[in-house]
């Protein structure tokens, strides 16, 4: 038994003549009817009673129809599935994020992919720091990383989103809370609050602006992640310079001030070289696309 012949049976099962049923199958009518006995032949049951004015189903090929749809829908969503999958728009996809990227730009990310790609279910690990995200996309438990160059060793690939400018987060009755923009001199002789990682891109770029400054931060707590970070300004145990994304953070107590002349971060893409799964390669042109600047951004 192969397909054809469930395709040959239902077609006849369907109009209930040979005739019709071989025009529609652009099939010779003696080559049908053979086909149909060939089948009849093969299941040890007549599907059909014929007469010389009409065509019925048996009980069994009543049966048999309700199988060979089934078998037949199968078949069909199996197809259509494999070019889903070789077309990079059905899949399981395990994407990481680091720090604020996740507030700023996880929920932009998420609606764009179920969007544009219905079939595609994203695994979010969210506040990852850049060399895990590294280590992942080596080792294969994350496909694609959103994380803030440099990375750690070889073996990925990285398209880079922004440039992201520091800012100052202050607590809201700071003496510079009042000030719209703030220089990195004006921080001089204040408490700092970093992250806690000795990897932290974020860190080394507040160093590099304070130096630039002409001073080095005195630094006076530490913290895991921007939201405690964020909560420890806020109890009036220093400041700190965070990427501007963190404004997407907002916590009652801690005001955000533009700093005239601190670094930037970048903020990329990351998937592993040579990577050739198509469904990846959908989700990254699906992430570019919606994170790309907006002209007026750009002009900006």
């Amino acid at each position: 038994m192969e397909l054809r012949h469930l395709r040959y049976f239902t077609a006849v099962a369907e109009t209930c003549h040979f005739g019709k049923a071989a025009e529609g199958l652009h099939l010779a009518q003696p080559a049908l009817s053979h086909a149909i006995r060939q089948l009849e032949a093969e299941l040890g049951a007549p599907l059909f009673t014929r007469t010389t004015r009409q065509v019925r189903l048996t009980p069994a090929g009543e049966f048999f129809l309700a199988e060979a749809h089934r078998v037949l829908d199968a078949v069909d969503d199996s197809v259509r599935g494999v070019r889903r999958i070789a077309d990079g728009r059905f899949g399981l996809v395990r994407i990481g994020f680091t720090g604020t990227s996740a507030v700023a730009h996880l929920p932009r990310v998420a609606r764009a992919v179920q969007r544009e790609l219905p079939g595609v279910a994203l695994e979010v690990h969210a506040d990852l720091l850049t060399p895990d995200q590294c280590e992942g996309l080596r080792t294969g438990t994350l496909d694609i990383g959103v994380l803030r160059p440099p990375v750690t060793g070889d073996g990925i690939e990285l398209h880079t989103i922004e440039a992201e400018p520091l800012i100052l987060a202050a607590p809201a009755d700071h003496r510079l809370a009042a000030e719209p923009v703030v220089s990195m001199m004006d921080l001089r002789t204040e408490s700092f609050i970093a992250y806690a990682s000795k990897d932290s891109v974020v860190n080394e770029a507040v160093l590099r602006s304070c130096r630039a400054a002409g001073f080095s931060p005195h630094r006076e707590h530490e913290a895991a992640g921007t939201a405690v970070l964020l909560a420890l300004v806020a109890g009036g145990l220093g400041v700190a310079v965070v990427p501007a994304s963190a404004r997407a953070l907002p916590i009652a107590g801690v005001v955000f001030r533009d700093l005239t002349d601190a670094a930037t971060v970048e903020l990329a893409l990351a998937w592993p070289r040579g990577a050739d799964s198509p469904l990846v390669h959908a989700v990254l042109d699906t992430v570019r696309a919606c994170l790309a600047p907006e002209p007026s951004e750009i002009r900006s």
